[in-house]
């Protein structure tokens, strides 16, 4: 089973001991840096929505880009959804199984491996970057993400691809272009008013899966139904085969109970 991710907007550059790996969009990724150069501070701000002083700092990272440090994407990025997957508790052969079956979606680097080498950057998926390609940058990735993704899988032998992303970056795959069923699941928060999505917890539950799927070799989606990490139950009842539903008590009672 393959198994997509976002990346974050948090990022950690403190060094690791492990090499760094190739992406394998580097002409892509060269070109987006370039168009990105062109933009003034404000262009940024008002491009990705952020301030001032972020929109300075991401002009000065894509400024000095050939320059700039880098670090294995798994161990790179710091938000929630690599809490959920926990990258440093990897062993070296659920290192391995990740980098197979285990990629990144990126606005800025198209798809990553684990152990791809990512530089300081923000540059999300919904972002209006126009090239030539078109407005934006589901316009530039076009099918490439898609295909890229089709040529995992069969070098794998993997026969779904389990999406774990945003709907943001999911949205960047090609679904047209994609020969993989897609399984998506959801996770819920049991809380008063009923069962409702948090986001926080679900980007950390959705790093979890993936971790959870790299460390049991999962290949049966019907394996999915055992996920349990982080107190989430398999809800059969609000489940289809294409969308496993996984449900835990609310975690704000929980911790005024405590």
């Amino acid at each position: 089973m393959l198994t997509v991710i976002s990346p974050a907007k948090s990022l950690n550059f403190d060094p690791v001991e492990v090499a760094p790996t190739a992406p394998r969009f580097p002409e892509e990724t060269e070109s987006l840096v370039r168009t990105a150069r062109r933009k003034g501070i404000k262009d940024l701000r008002d491009l990705m929505s952020i301030s001032e002083p972020l929109a300075r700092l991401n002009r000065d990272r894509f400024r000095d880009w050939d320059h700039a440090p880098e670090k294995p994407a798994i161990h790179a990025f710091a938000g929630d959804t690599y809490t959920g997957f926990d990258a440093a508790t990897l062993s070296e052969d659920a290192t391995r199984q990740a980098q197979a079956r285990l990629r990144i979606l990126s606005g800025l680097y198209g798809l990553l491996r684990p152990l791809d080498a990512l530089k300081p950057y923000r540059l999300e998926m919904g972002s209006r970057l126009a090239t030539r390609r078109g407005k934006d940058l589901y316009a530039f990735w076009g099918d490439r993400l898609a295909r890229a993704l089709n040529t995992d899988a069969a070098a794998e032998g993997s026969r779904f691809l389990l999406n774990c992303a945003s709907q943001e970056y999911f949205g960047a795959v090609d679904r047209k272009a994609l020969t993989l069923p897609v399984i998506t699941p959801t996770f819920l928060e049991d809380k008063p008013g009923g069962p409702k999505i948090v986001s926080f917890f679900a980007k950390q539950a959705r790093g979890s899966m993936a971790r959870f799927v790299v460390d049991n070799r999962i290949e049966d989606p019907a394996d999915l139904c055992t996920f349990d990490l982080g107190g989430y139950a398999y809800q059969p009842d609000r489940s289809s085969p294409e969308a496993p539903v996984f449900l835990r008590a609310d975690q704000g009672a929980r911790g005024a109970a405590a």
